[in-house]
């Protein structure tokens, strides 16, 4: 068993890892789980016995009946209560580290090159990277790596979806009840209006514009059996009934 006491550093890492993966993926086995475990120096027990620490801290997991390990929760608490109102400061010092045990520019890490910089100071480029990147994971585990309306589950062919848009809302750019996890077709519906969700009872609305396809066989095969019809609901960051309004009101309404 591992007895090294967890440095700062490590449990910024295992918390990072804990937004970006779904509750039951909480495990030794997990690749993720692996992967940090050997650029620390611990095993995969031990670092999935970490992240079900972080558990025993959600209050989202707790409310739901469901429990971590309330074993480690005295070391785990104070990181969770620090970075809970500010995943973008957290998401930053995360890869930071990770580049730090690399030895590797973080821009290398994410995978940059010169012409992601055109326009923009290379500071603001990494860190619009390390958002984007950290939004998507957190959304896909939210979403339990599936379209919240087809049920697609491939995580290739999924988009972690803003409801308000990201130049819309600087404030709920990582918010996780602004994002929906979605397949390539309604990602592209929802961002251009054509599709909204309701607020009260996040049912799926079709736009006027959209219904006058309805005797085509793509609107037929794609979008009739989704009217009216329930989106599959978040393991924890259920869609904020403000930010579905304000696209109803906003994108939406443009096609009605």
């Amino acid at each position: 068993m591992d007895r090294r006491a967890w440095s700062d550093e490590e449990m910024i890492l295992s918390l990072d890892l804990y937004y970006k993966l779904p509750f039951g993926r909480l495990n030794q086995h997990t690749p993720e789980v692996r992967e940090l475990a050997a650029l620390i120096g611990r095993t995969p027990s031990s670092v999935a016995l970490r992240l079900v620490n972080y558990a025993a801290c959600d209050p989202y997991i707790v409310n739901s009946g469901r429990r971590g390990m309330v074993s480690g929760i005295g070391k785990c608490k104070p990181f969770w209560d620090h970075y809970a109102d500010n995943t973008e400061e957290l998401f930053l010092q995360a890869e930071s580290i990770r580049a730090s045990l690399l030895a590797k520019p973080v821009e290398e890490i994410l995978q940059l090159n010169s012409t992601d910089f055109i326009g923009q100071e290379k500071e603001a480029a990494i860190k619009q990277r390390i958002n984007q990147n950290a939004f998507r994971a957190v959304i896909l585990a939210n979403y339990n790596e599936q379209c919240a309306i087809s049920g697609i589950c491939i995580p290739q062919l999924l988009i972690a979806s803003h409801i308000v848009p990201w130049s819309a809302d600087v404030n709920n750019r990582l918010n996780p009840t602004n994002g929906i996890c979605l397949s390539p077709l309604y990602d592209k519906a929802f961002d251009k209006g054509y599709i909204g969700i309701r607020p009260d009872d996040y049912t799926v609305i079709i736009s006027k514009e959209l219904k006058s396809y309805k005797n085509r066989d793509f609107y037929q095969d794609y979008f009739a059996s989704i009217e009216d019809a329930p989106i599959m609901l978040p393991n924890k960051h259920n869609p904020n009934p403000a930010f579905l309004t304000y696209h109803i009101e906003n994108i939406f309404v443009t096609h009605n």
